[in-house]
């Protein structure tokens, strides 16, 4: 998969979950600040992620992930272990 594809499909995940325009899913974009999730919207995105790539991030690494680039960055590094 690429990193073009898996952007893509980060996004799209975020979009779904959090009811958000494409336009503000940018990789600067904090899930709290910038885009309204709160704390359970953020895990369960995370949840999907996991789902969806078929990957396992371990919860000391979840704390990390507080933007839409962390998140495709962390997805990218699990995919390519």
């Amino acid at each position: 998969m690429t990193k073009e594809e898996i952007v893509k499909q980060v996004k799209a995940i975020i979009v779904d979950k959090l009811g958000v325009e494409e336009s503000a899913v940018t990789e600067s974009a904090s899930f709290t600040n910038d885009l309204g999730a709160d704390s359970l919207d953020t895990v369960e995105l995370l949840m999907e992620f996991e789902r969806v790539f078929d990957i396992k991030i371990p919860d000391e690494e979840t704390s990390n992930i507080t933007t839409v680039g962390e998140a495709i960055s962390k997805v990218a590094e699990k995919i390519g272990e």
